[in-house]
Protein backbone atom coordinates (compact mmCIF):
# COMPACT_ATOMS: atom_id res chain seq x y z
CA UNK A 1 0.00 0.00 0.00
CA UNK A 2 1.26 3.55 -1.16
CA UNK A 3 0.56 6.72 0.11
CA UNK A 4 -1.99 7.30 -2.41
CA UNK A 5 -3.56 4.06 -1.46
CA UNK A 6 -3.98 5.13 2.42
CA UNK A 7 -5.03 8.43 1.47
CA UNK A 8 -7.56 7.08 -0.39
CA UNK A 9 -8.50 4.73 2.62
CA UNK A 10 -8.22 7.23 5.30
CA UNK A 11 -10.77 9.59 2.80
CA UNK A 12 -13.05 6.50 2.69
CA UNK A 13 -12.79 6.13 6.48
CA UNK A 14 -14.31 10.00 7.06
CA UNK A 15 -16.76 9.87 4.90
CA UNK A 16 -18.38 6.85 6.81
CA UNK A 17 -17.90 4.28 3.12
CA UNK A 18 -15.17 2.14 5.26
CA UNK A 19 -15.65 1.54 9.48
CA UNK A 20 -12.66 2.89 11.37
CA UNK A 21 -12.86 -0.94 12.25
CA UNK A 22 -11.92 -2.20 8.92
CA UNK A 23 -9.63 0.63 7.81
CA UNK A 24 -7.56 -0.54 10.98
CA UNK A 25 -7.63 -4.12 9.45
CA UNK A 26 -6.31 -2.78 6.39
CA UNK A 27 -3.78 -1.19 7.75
CA UNK A 28 -1.83 -3.66 9.78
CA UNK A 29 -1.64 -5.70 7.00
CA UNK A 30 0.61 -2.93 5.05
CA UNK A 31 3.67 -3.63 3.00
CA UNK A 32 7.18 -3.63 4.23
CA UNK A 33 10.05 -1.55 3.15
CA UNK A 34 12.32 -3.26 0.46
CA UNK A 35 15.88 -2.27 1.28
CA UNK A 36 17.43 -4.71 -0.53
CA UNK A 37 18.82 -7.21 1.90
CA UNK A 38 16.21 -6.95 4.25
CA UNK A 39 12.21 -6.11 4.45
CA UNK A 40 11.78 -3.72 7.20
CA UNK A 41 7.94 -4.61 8.94
CA UNK A 42 7.23 -0.99 10.17
CA UNK A 43 3.77 -2.04 10.89
CA UNK A 44 4.10 -4.76 13.11
CA UNK A 45 3.91 -3.23 16.35
CA UNK A 46 0.34 -2.27 14.81
CA UNK A 47 -0.41 -6.14 14.33
CA UNK A 48 1.39 -7.72 17.51
CA UNK A 49 2.12 -5.16 20.11
CA UNK A 50 5.56 -4.54 19.82
CA UNK A 51 7.71 -3.23 17.15
CA UNK A 52 9.95 -5.62 14.99
CA UNK A 53 13.37 -6.34 17.03
CA UNK A 54 17.07 -6.78 15.23
CA UNK A 55 18.45 -10.38 15.87
CA UNK A 56 22.31 -9.25 15.59
CA UNK A 57 23.47 -12.55 15.17
CA UNK A 58 24.65 -13.43 11.43
CA UNK A 59 24.50 -9.83 10.16
CA UNK A 60 26.99 -7.55 9.27
CA UNK A 61 27.57 -4.16 11.39
CA UNK A 62 26.59 -2.27 8.20
CA UNK A 63 23.28 -4.51 7.60
CA UNK A 64 22.65 -3.44 11.30
CA UNK A 65 22.79 0.01 10.93
CA UNK A 66 20.83 0.42 7.98
CA UNK A 67 17.91 -1.61 9.12
CA UNK A 68 18.10 0.58 12.07
CA UNK A 69 18.01 3.68 9.79
CA UNK A 70 14.87 2.41 7.65
CA UNK A 71 12.99 2.02 11.07
CA UNK A 72 14.32 5.87 12.43
CA UNK A 73 13.14 7.11 8.49
CA UNK A 74 9.56 5.94 9.89
CA UNK A 75 8.62 9.13 11.26
CA UNK A 76 5.11 8.12 12.36
CA UNK A 77 6.54 5.06 14.63
CA UNK A 78 8.08 5.99 18.15
CA UNK A 79 8.60 2.37 19.35
CA UNK A 80 11.37 1.69 20.70
CA UNK A 81 14.50 -0.02 18.92
CA UNK A 82 15.67 -3.28 20.33
CA UNK A 83 18.90 -5.27 19.12
CA UNK A 84 19.78 -8.61 20.53
CA UNK A 85 23.02 -10.88 19.89
CA UNK A 86 24.82 -7.58 19.22
CA UNK A 87 28.26 -6.60 19.94
CA UNK A 88 30.68 -3.06 20.08
CA UNK A 89 31.37 -3.46 16.16
CA UNK A 90 27.29 -3.82 15.71
CA UNK A 91 26.91 -0.84 18.44
CA UNK A 92 29.68 1.24 16.52
CA UNK A 93 28.04 1.23 13.67
CA UNK A 94 24.46 1.50 14.92
CA UNK A 95 26.10 4.61 16.77
CA UNK A 96 26.34 6.65 13.75
CA UNK A 97 22.77 5.88 12.95
CA UNK A 98 21.90 7.10 15.96
CA UNK A 99 23.57 8.70 18.95
CA UNK A 100 21.13 7.17 21.55
CA UNK A 101 21.96 3.87 20.66
CA UNK A 102 23.00 2.40 24.34
CA UNK A 103 24.69 -0.84 24.21
CA UNK A 104 24.27 -3.28 26.99
CA UNK A 105 27.38 -5.72 27.30
CA UNK A 106 25.78 -8.48 29.56
CA UNK A 107 23.05 -9.13 27.74
CA UNK A 108 25.01 -8.21 24.23
CA UNK A 109 21.62 -6.03 23.09
CA UNK A 110 21.42 -2.83 22.19
CA UNK A 111 18.45 -0.10 22.35
CA UNK A 112 17.30 2.85 21.20
CA UNK A 113 14.57 4.03 23.53
CA UNK A 114 11.96 6.57 21.59
CA UNK A 115 9.12 5.65 24.20
CA UNK A 116 9.06 5.11 27.72
CA UNK A 117 4.79 4.89 28.07
CA UNK A 118 4.48 2.04 30.12
CA UNK A 119 1.56 -0.39 28.45
CA UNK A 120 1.82 -3.52 30.73
CA UNK A 121 -0.88 -3.90 33.23
CA UNK A 122 1.04 -5.84 35.93
CA UNK A 123 5.09 -6.66 36.89
CA UNK A 124 6.95 -9.12 34.97
CA UNK A 125 9.51 -10.27 37.20
CA UNK A 126 12.61 -12.31 35.99
CA UNK A 127 14.04 -15.31 38.34
CA UNK A 128 17.70 -16.59 37.77
CA UNK A 129 19.11 -19.44 39.26
CA UNK A 130 22.98 -18.49 39.63
CA UNK A 131 25.13 -16.12 38.63
CA UNK A 132 26.21 -17.73 35.12
CA UNK A 133 22.11 -17.20 33.83
CA UNK A 134 22.53 -13.30 34.23
CA UNK A 135 23.02 -12.95 30.63
CA UNK A 136 20.37 -14.43 29.50
CA UNK A 137 18.04 -13.02 32.49
CA UNK A 138 19.26 -9.58 31.76
CA UNK A 139 18.23 -9.88 27.48
CA UNK A 140 14.93 -10.91 28.87
CA UNK A 141 14.89 -7.83 31.50
CA UNK A 142 15.49 -6.03 28.76
CA UNK A 143 13.33 -6.78 26.22
CA UNK A 144 10.54 -6.79 28.80
CA UNK A 145 11.19 -2.80 29.62
CA UNK A 146 11.69 -1.94 26.11
CA UNK A 147 8.28 -3.35 25.59
CA UNK A 148 6.61 -1.29 27.80
CA UNK A 149 6.37 -3.41 30.95
CA UNK A 150 7.88 -2.91 34.55
CA UNK A 151 9.99 -5.58 35.09
CA UNK A 152 11.58 -6.29 38.28
CA UNK A 153 14.81 -9.23 38.96
CA UNK A 154 15.90 -11.49 41.66
CA UNK A 155 19.33 -13.17 40.59
CA UNK A 156 20.97 -16.34 42.18
CA UNK A 157 18.72 -17.89 43.94
CA UNK A 158 18.74 -20.99 42.93
CA UNK A 159 17.80 -24.27 44.23
CA UNK A 160 21.45 -24.99 45.54
CA UNK A 161 20.27 -22.77 48.24
CA UNK A 162 16.16 -22.47 48.13
CA UNK A 163 16.08 -20.32 51.24
CA UNK A 164 17.84 -17.14 49.16
CA UNK A 165 14.69 -17.63 46.52
CA UNK A 166 11.88 -18.29 49.92
CA UNK A 167 13.39 -14.82 51.92
CA UNK A 168 11.38 -13.20 48.12
CA UNK A 169 8.33 -14.78 48.43
CA UNK A 170 6.15 -11.17 48.03
CA UNK A 171 7.90 -10.40 45.12
CA UNK A 172 7.14 -14.06 43.57
CA UNK A 173 3.17 -13.76 44.57
CA UNK A 174 2.59 -9.88 43.66
CA UNK A 175 4.34 -10.61 39.67
CA UNK A 176 1.96 -10.54 36.81
CA UNK A 177 4.41 -13.02 34.98
CA UNK A 178 7.57 -14.61 36.07
CA UNK A 179 10.50 -15.36 33.80
CA UNK A 180 12.27 -18.25 35.37
CA UNK A 181 16.11 -18.81 34.16
CA UNK A 182 18.49 -21.85 35.24
CA UNK A 183 20.72 -24.00 33.77
CA UNK A 184 22.37 -27.47 35.42
CA UNK A 185 19.46 -29.60 35.64
CA UNK A 186 16.78 -26.81 35.26
CA UNK A 187 14.79 -27.68 38.37
CA UNK A 188 14.07 -23.55 39.76
CA UNK A 189 11.05 -23.32 37.73
CA UNK A 190 9.01 -26.62 38.68
CA UNK A 191 9.90 -24.29 42.59
CA UNK A 192 8.88 -21.38 41.57
CA UNK A 193 5.72 -22.57 39.68
CA UNK A 194 4.86 -24.45 43.26
CA UNK A 195 4.78 -20.81 44.58
CA UNK A 196 2.21 -19.05 42.64
CA UNK A 197 -0.60 -18.38 40.84
CA UNK A 198 0.30 -16.99 37.51
CA UNK A 199 2.30 -18.24 34.12
CA UNK A 200 5.87 -19.05 34.91
CA UNK A 201 8.33 -19.25 31.59
CA UNK A 202 10.87 -21.36 31.97
CA UNK A 203 14.16 -20.46 30.27
CA UNK A 204 17.10 -23.22 30.03
CA UNK A 205 20.18 -21.98 29.89
CA UNK A 206 23.46 -23.91 28.22
CA UNK A 207 25.14 -23.39 31.68
CA UNK A 208 26.52 -26.62 33.26
CA UNK A 209 29.19 -29.17 33.00
CA UNK A 210 28.65 -32.01 30.06
CA UNK A 211 25.99 -33.95 30.92
CA UNK A 212 23.86 -30.54 30.75
CA UNK A 213 24.48 -31.43 26.84
CA UNK A 214 24.47 -27.50 26.13
CA UNK A 215 21.26 -26.71 27.83
CA UNK A 216 18.81 -29.97 26.80
CA UNK A 217 19.52 -31.41 30.33
CA UNK A 218 17.17 -28.11 31.83
CA UNK A 219 15.26 -27.85 28.53
CA UNK A 220 13.81 -31.50 29.13
CA UNK A 221 13.63 -31.31 32.90
CA UNK A 222 11.37 -27.79 32.43
CA UNK A 223 9.17 -29.35 30.12
CA UNK A 224 8.82 -32.68 32.65
CA UNK A 225 7.94 -29.93 35.45
CA UNK A 226 5.39 -31.23 37.46
CA UNK A 227 4.28 -27.87 37.83
CA UNK A 228 1.06 -27.37 35.52
CA UNK A 229 1.70 -23.62 35.01
CA UNK A 230 5.02 -23.98 33.77
CA UNK A 231 5.47 -23.33 29.82
CA UNK A 232 9.20 -23.41 28.13
CA UNK A 233 10.95 -21.57 25.01
CA UNK A 234 14.18 -22.56 23.73
CA UNK A 235 17.42 -22.80 25.05
CA UNK A 236 18.90 -19.18 25.73
CA UNK A 237 15.92 -17.40 24.44
CA UNK A 238 15.71 -14.87 27.09
CA UNK A 239 14.05 -12.45 24.56
CA UNK A 240 11.08 -14.92 23.78
CA UNK A 241 10.15 -15.22 26.81
CA UNK A 242 10.10 -12.00 27.67
CA UNK A 243 7.66 -10.88 24.22
CA UNK A 244 5.27 -14.27 25.92
CA UNK A 245 5.46 -12.37 29.25
CA UNK A 246 4.85 -8.83 27.43
CA UNK A 247 1.66 -10.40 25.88
CA UNK A 248 0.33 -11.44 28.86
CA UNK A 249 1.05 -8.75 30.64
CA UNK A 250 -0.91 -6.78 28.14
CA UNK A 251 -3.85 -8.66 28.56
Amino acid sequence: MNSEEILKLLKAVGQGTVSPESGVERLKHMPFEDIGFAKVDHHRALRQGYAEVIFGGGKTPKHVAEIVSAMLRHKDSRHNILITRAGAKIHAAVKRASRSAKFHPVSGAITIERNSTITGKGTILVVSAGTSDIPVAEEALLTARMMGNRANHLYDVGVAGIHRLLEHRSELTEARVIICIAGMEGALPSVVGGLVAVPVIAVPTSVGYGASFGGVAALLGMLNSCASNVTVVNIDNGFGAACVASCINRL
